[in-house]
């Protein structure tokens, strides 16, 4: 007998024959695949042919691998399911020769979390833009997700069932004062945090929101003295003195030296989460962006 030539045998055989071992019957592997029960019996012929062995025994139970075509039919899966992977990575490799990845986030994230993943993002696949629309509310990222405004966001969690969701950080929020007020970590109280004018951002800003309720929720009613729309902007007036402020930390990045900072009398974070709507198609710029976060986070967060 002479050596097998595997570039004879063809891949249409072998899917003949994965289907006649899933369903058991020439004729219901030939409606699987397509193919007439006659093109499908000459397939396992030729192959049996092809490698010297019978790989099915026929009877009337049906069509039963032997030991022999039960290994073969192992080995053609992997063969099949490798194809499948080629022209998966191929199609995918088509999708990302163009198209955009478009996030909704708030500020703080924009600031400090998207531009490095960006840079990654793009060294990888230059001709995939992206577009960032910041929001001063987590609730306009989400609302823009619904509306099909945008692909990815940057949320609070716990949030809504129709968001796929993963955890990307946790954001103490901290308490700024001049250097100059030098108070002892454990003498900050509600009482003491009273005494200063308070700066936050305005009424709509989700922040300002979470951190209203985080003081209702403890019983206090301490009004903020300034409503100022940018971080920076209240950070500079706590610098000169005009009042202090409770800020998200991230937000409060970098901080400036000449501040000091302290924790709430009872402490407060928030859970940045990344999320895309729950049935939403996605692209495959989009898969990828999110491949990138998720090693980007990976590796820097214990940084933050």
């Amino acid at each position: 007998m002479g050596r097998i030539n595997p570039s004879r045998l063809k891949l249409s055989q072998l899917r003949a024959l994965v289907a006649i071992a899933d369903t058991g019957s020439f004729s219901e592997a030939a409606l699987r695949i397509d193919l007439s029960q006659s093109a499908v019996s000459h397939a396992i012929a030729t192959l049996e042919e092809e490698l010297g062995v019978v790989l099915l025994n026929r009877g009337r139970q049906g069509a039963v691998l032997t030991p022999s075509g039960q290994q073969i039919t192992d080995d053609a899966r992997q063969v099949l399911q490798a194809l499948d992977n080629i022209c998966r990575k191929a199609e995918m490799a088509k999708g990302l020769e163009g198209g955009e990845v478009r996030i909704a986030a708030f500020r703080s994230v924009a600031t400090h979390v998207l531009p490095e993943v960006i840079r990654q993002f793009r060294e990888k696949y230059a001709a995939i833009s992206i577009s960032i629309d910041e929001k001063f509310h987590y609730q306009q990222v989400e609302e823009d997700l619904r509306q099909g405004k945008a692909d990815v966001g940057f949320t609070y969690l716990p949030t809504h069932d129709d968001f796929e969701s993963w955890e990307l950080m946790r954001d103490r929020y901290i308490v700024l004062l001049p250097e100059a007020e030098d108070i002892a970590p454990e003498a900050l109280t509600w009482e003491t945090l009273a005494h200063y004018p308070l700066i936050l951002g305005p009424s709509y800003d989700g922040d300002r929101q979470t951190i209203e309720r985080h003081l209702r929720t403890h019983g206090q009613t301490i009004s903020p003295a300034y409503a100022v729309r940018e971080d920076s902007t209240i950070l500079s007036m706590v610098e000169r003195g005009l009042g202090v402020t409770i800020m998200a930390q991230l937000a409060a990045e970098p901080i400036p030296p000449n501040l000091q900072v302290l924790d709430l009398p009872i402490p407060l974070e928030r859970i940045i989460g990344v999320v895309v709507l729950r049935k939403a198609l996605l692209p495959p710029p989009v898969f990828a962006f999110l491949e990138i976060l998720k090693e980007f986070w990976q590796q820097t967060s214990p940084k933050f």
